[in-house]
């Protein structure tokens, strides 16, 4: 949620800024602001709405160069979506100017003793705090005022401060909300992500929590929150700046979707190597403790809950391991049973989603060890983990996770093989027989992708569908989930997925000649049950649209409406089946035209609660 880019150097900020602030769009944003310092003074400019309103202000003023800035782009939660609300902050003076990421929990307390101490308030956030606190403790050393404000603060946070008292330097800060330090020459950047400053540096500090960095065009220096100077290294980013652009796709979300072989064959080819053999790098078990796992828990929001309720199938089939799974929001409200000798599995694309960290140090507090499934070299949710198994999926923009989600499921599946390997579950052959049907996999979806026509006039014909039901069962009940999320996160469209054995069991009353069902029936131990499923909606006058396994020409007696893939094995049939619902949701949401990649209300990265 939000995004904040910093610069410091001998170039113009401004463009600088505005640069990195689109590139940090996907995180989702309803407002807009920069500060610069050109002269002798801050200036900010911010209004509620997109960066172009941003940049139709910036034009209509005489703005000199500045070389140090900050910018900001907001995603509302104290106060509404308005020019005023929108960041930077500043504090009485106008001296101060502050841009943040997070909830400060106790902003009511702090405003009410602030105002009582003559400070005058005029948005309705709970950033505002922070430029008045910076302002209260400032006495000539704008590092010393930040400490000491950051030690008022509760809740979670990323801070960018400048002062035009000091106006060569930029104090970040961070507490449970991610903020990385960029390294350039004569220049130096602050940011939420990655994307926005990669233009300009490979090199990266990640800060910690409580961690304070200070900025100026040649040097970084980090202090932890006693204000002790700490040395950092610097990590090299191994991504381009292409891999975040849109390569001649109309949105980054078709991109990602076209990008899911070449994931998925890059995770096969090195973590199976050969026929038999398994390269978990970062899995950071020993094998006697795999041995000694007595329950695994896995904890995942959003789309990367539904690969978690994938990963207990296939977990459960081959480990004969017990899990669980938990929506992490709910997690540690429920007092889990947990102890030395579970495995807690948790699941994020940006290693930075706030409920699953509050779920993992719960987990960590009762003695449980912790394997991170992460897209995000050096995220908060890696640092804190026993392990990390990498997804090296690459950067994902669009809003809606695609190539993520297939990306976990495949690590899900190879430390769901490597865990019964170690436990001596794993015959030869049929490890060798999954192994290689494993791999299968990226060519299925490729096949797949090359009927993308076939699902774009099946969209054509049901986006004006007032609701959608996707149904499937075992593997596939969570592939409709999925499905049922895509539609309704980037078309609006009310979509619901159920287990379709649980249809007579209240969605039945729904179905009629106004309503689409999804029906998830590729050939498996199951198919028949899915048929008679299809079999009770039509005779309800619902409107079937069928994933079937090419050869089914009996799914025709009860469709037209079929979307065909390659034949494959039932048990890896939910990394492929999801492609279709992925296309489908894609050319529904653009045929109404809506906002693909940055759907309405909707953030990338979820860094508060």
């Amino acid at each position: 949620m939000c995004g904040i880019v910093g610069y410091v150097g001998n170039k113009n900020a401004l463009p600088i800024l505005i640069e990195g602030l689109r590139r940090l769009e996907y995180r989702g944003y309803d407002s807009v602001g920069i500060a610069i310092i050109p002269k002798d003074k801050i200036v900010i400019k911010k209004c509620k709405g997109k960066i172009k309103n941003l940049e139709e202000l910036l034009g209509s003023k005489d703005i000199s160069e500045s070389h140090i800035g900050i910018s900001h782009n907001r995603w509302a939660t104290h106060g509404a979506p308005t020019n005023i609300n929108a960041h930077p902050h500043q504090d009485c003076s106008g001296d101060i100017a502050v841009v943040h990421n997070g909830i400060i929990e106790n902003f009511s307390e702090l405003k009410k003793q602030l105002i009582e101490e003559g400070h005058k308030f005029k948005s309705q956030t709970d950033t505002e705090v922070i430029s008045h606190l910076v302002e209260k403790y400032y006495n000539g050393c704008l590092r010393e005022a930040v400490l000491k404000t950051i030690k008022d603060l509760k809740g979670s946070f990323a801070l960018g401060v400048i002062s035009k008292k000091e106006p060569d330097r930029i104090v970040a800060a961070r507490k449970e909300s991610p903020l990385i330090v960029g390294i350039g020459e004569g220049e130096n950047f602050i940011a939420s992500d990655v994307p926005a400053i990669l233009k300009y540096t490979k090199k990266v500090i990640y800060l910690e929590d409580g961690e304070i960095a200070v900025l100026t065009k040649d040097n970084v220096t980090v202090f932890d929150s006693d204000g002790s100077q700490r040395r950092k290294n610097a990590d090299v980013i191994k991504w381009t700046l292409d891999s975040a652009q849109k390569g001649g796709f109309q949105h980054f979300m078709l991109k990602e979707i076209h990008e899911q072989p070449k994931v998925l064959k890059q995770i096969i080819s090195s973590r199976i190597i050969g026929d038999s053999e398994f390269n978990l790098e970062g899995i950071n078990i020993p094998d006697m403790d795999i041995k000694g796992i007595s329950d695994i828990i896995i904890v995942a929001c959003g789309t990367a809950y539904h690969a978690g309720l994938v990963g207990k199938y296939v977990l459960e089939k081959f480990t004969k391991i017990p899990v669980s799974i938990d929506l992490s929001s709910e997690f540690r409200y429920r007092d889990p049973i947990v102890n030395k000798n579970t495995l807690v599995i948790a699941i994020s694309q940006s290693g930075e989603t706030a409920d699953t960290l509050a779920a993992v140090k719960e987990a960590k507090q009762k003695g449980a060890k912790i394997l991170s499934v992460c897209n995000v070299v050096g995220s908060s949710l890696a640092r804190v983990s026993d392990g990390v198994l990498y997804t090296y999926a690459g950067p994902e923009i669009g809003v809606a996770s695609t190539k993520a989600y297939t990306a976990q499921l495949a690590v899900l599946y190879t430390l769901a093989f490597y865990i019964a390997d170690k436990k001596g579950l794993l015959k030869s052959d049929l490890k060798k027989s999954l192994l290689e049907e494993f791999k299968n996999v990226p060519g299925v979806i490729e096949n797949i992708l090359g009927k993308k026509n076939r699902i774009q006039k099946i969209a054509a014909k049901h986006l004006n569908f007032g609701s959608f039901l996707y149904l499937g069962r075992n593997l596939n009940f969570p592939t409709a989930l999925e499905g049922a999320l895509k539609l309704k996160e980037i078309s609006y469209i009310p979509a619901e997925g159920y287990a379709a054995g649980e249809m007579k069991h209240g969605p039945i009353a729904l179905i009629d000649e106004y309503r689409a069902v999804v029906c998830i029936a590729p050939e498996s131990f199951v198919y028949e049950k899915m048929v008679s499923n299809i079999e009770e909606i039509r005779a309800r006058k619902g409107k079937v649209i069928a994933i079937a396994t090419e050869g089914d020409k009996g799914i025709e007696n009860f469709t037209k409406e079929i979307i065909y893939i390659p034949r494959i094995d039932e048990v890896f049939s939910p990394i492929v089946t999801v492609v279709p619902l992925q296309l489908l949701a894609y050319y529904i949401a653009v045929k109404r035209g809506c906002d693909v990649d940055q759907p309405r209300n909707l953030a990338k990265s979820v860094t508060v609660e």
